[in-house]
C-alpha cells in the first residue's frame, strides 16, 4: 500500500488566523472563549463561545465571490490557500486529474440558513438571494476548494456530528493509500455560532455557562468555537520526488459505531477505535508519546474516554499526554478534528505538546496526565487525534513523525 503524508497546513480559528499565530497561541494556553458577539444574544440561556475575531472576508475574496460563500466556505478557502502555499504544490492539468478534496462539516452553511429565515419569517420577505442553495449546502466548501485549485478528482463533503473532520481526513487518506488520488485537500470547516444554531444546542444541555474544562472535577460541560484547518495529503512518493517539506505522515485511521446511544459515548466503540488505528498503523501502544483527546468538558464523555484510553493503554497509560485543546478554542464541531490535527503536528515537529486549560481540580475518574494549564516541550514520535460524535460515531486518526 502506498504511504500518506502532510505537506501542507493551513487554519482559521478562534486562536488564529493562520498557523503560526494558533501555535504559538496553543503554546502559550490561551483561551479564545469569551462573552458571544451575535444577533439575539440576550435570549440564549449559554452566551459563551469562541469566535474567530479579526477575520475581515473583504480581505480576501471579491464581493461577486463573497456572495457565494458562507462563512464556513470562506473559512475552508483561507485556510487552503495557507495549505497549498506552504506545500509548494502545482497542479497542472496532470495532477488535477489525479487530485480531490473531502472536507468535513456538521452544519454547513447554517449562518445563511439563518439569516434566509429571518428574511422570510421575522421581516416577511417573499424572495431570497439566488445562491441561497449553493451557499448553505455542504458540500459548498468542498466544491470551492476544488474550482479554486484546479483539482479534478474525487470531490465530496462528510458530515458526522463531531467526528465529520476525521471521518473527511480519514477517507482522504485511504483514497489515496489505495491509489484512487496523489493529492487530497481534506480538513473540516464549521460555523455555527448563530443564535439558531446555540439555541438548538442549549436544548441538549451539555453546554457550559462558564468555561471548558475538560478532564477537571469541575467540568459543566462544552463551549462551541468556529473556523477551519485544512490539510494537504499526499502520496509519499509523489511529495518526496518533488521535494516536498514533509511535516508528518499519516500512519492509520479507524472507525466504528457504538450503534448503541444517540448521544451516550460508548467505552468500548471508543477503545476499539483507537486500537485500530494502531493496528493500522502497524503501532504499538507504547509508539504513542501523545493523544489529542476528543476531551469535551462534558461530564460522561471525559469519563468514558478515560476509561478506553486505560482500557486500550494499560499501565502505559500513566506515561501519555492527553489534552483536550477544545479547552482553547472551543468545539467545532465538524470542524474541530481538523484544527485539533495542528496540534499532533506540532507535536511531531516541534515537541509542543498543547495544554488543557482552565484545570482547576483532579478527577479520580479522569487520572492521565492531561498536560494541565501548561504547554510542554517534549519530543514524541507519534500520536492520535481522537473525535467520538453523537450517533456513536468514533473515528481516530495515528500520526508519526518522518
Amino acid at each position: 500500500m502506498r504511504r500518506v503524508v502532510i505537506t501542507g497546513q493551513g487554519t482559521v480559528n478562534p486562536l488564529g488566523l493562520d498557523v503560526a499565530a494558533t501555535l504559538d497561541a496553543m503554546s502559550r494556553g490561551v483561551c479564545a472563549i469569551g462573552p458571544l458577539d451575535i444577533v439575539d444574544v440576550e435570549r440564549l440561556l449559554i452566551q459563551i463561545g469562541a469566535q474567530v475575531q479579526g477575520f475581515d472576508p473583504a480581505e480576501h475574496f471579491s464581493k461577486n465571490k463573497l456572495s457565494l460563500y458562507d462563512r464556513f466556505t470562506q473559512f475552508a478557502l483561507v485556510a487552503a490557500r495557507e495549505a497549498m502555499a506552504q506545500s509548494g504544490l502545482e497542479i497542472d492539468d496532470a495532477l488535477g486529474d489525479l487530485s480531490g478534496v473531502i472536507l468535513g462539516s456538521a452544519g454547513g452553511g447554517l449562518q445563511t440558513q439563518e439569516d434566509n429565515y429571518r428574511a422570510v419569517f421575522e421581516q416577511g420577505k417573499n424572495r431570497v438571494h439566488p445562491f441561497v442553495v449553493p451557499r448553505l449546502m455542504h458540500s459548498s466548501a468542498a466544491s470551492h476548494l476544488s474550482m479554486e485549485f484546479g483539482l479534478r478528482g474525487p470531490c465530496y463533503s462528510v458530515s458526522t456530528a463531531c467526528a465529520s473532520s476525521n471521518h473527511a481526513m480519514g477517507q482522504a487518506f485511504h483514497l489515496i493509500r489505495g491509489g484512487g488520488a496523489s493529492v487530497v485537500l481534506t480538513g473540516g470547516s464549521e460555523s455555527m455560532l448563530s443564535f439558531g444554531g446555540i439555541k438548538a444546542w442549549e436544548g441538549l444541555r451539555v453546554m457550559s455557562k462558564d468555561g471548558c474544562r475538560p478532564f477537571c472535577a469541575t467540568r459543566n460541560g462544552m463551549v462551541q468555537g468556529e473556523g477551519a484547518a485544512v490539510f494537504v495529503f499526499e502520496e509519499f512518493e509523489h511529495a518526496r520526488a518533488r521535494g516536498a517539506d514533509i511535516l508528518a505522515e499519516v500512519a492509520g485511521f479507524a472507525m466504528n459505531s457504538d450503534a448503541g446511544d444517540i448521544v451516550m459515548p460508548n467505552r468500548e466503540g471508543a477503545a476499539r477505535a483507537m486500537c485500530g488505528a494502531l493496528r493500522d498503523g502497524s503501532l504499538n501502544p507504547e509508539d504513542i508519546g501523545y493523544i489529542n483527546a476528543h476531551g469535551t468538558g462534558t461530564t460522561a464523555n471525559d469519563k468514558v474516554e478515560t476509561a478506553a484510553i486505560v482500557d486500550v493503554f494499560g499501565s502505559k497509560a500513566d506515561k501519555l499526554m492527553v489534552s483536550a485543546t477544545k479547552s482553547m478554542h472551543g468545539h467545532l464541531i465538524g470542524g474541530t478534528g481538523a484544527v485539533e490535527l495542528l496540534a499532533c503536528i506540532a507535536a511531531l515537529r516541534d515537541g509542543m505538546i498543547a495544554p488543557t486549560v482552565g484545570y482547576r481540580a483532579p478527577d479520580p475518574a479522569c487520572d492521565l496526565d492531561i498536560v494541565p494549564n501548561t504547554a510542554r516541550q517534549q519530543k514524541v514520535t507519534a500520536t492520535l487525534s481522537n473525535a467520538f460524535a453523537f450517533g456513536g460515531l468514533n473515528a481516530v486518526l495515528a500520526l508519526r513523525s518522518i
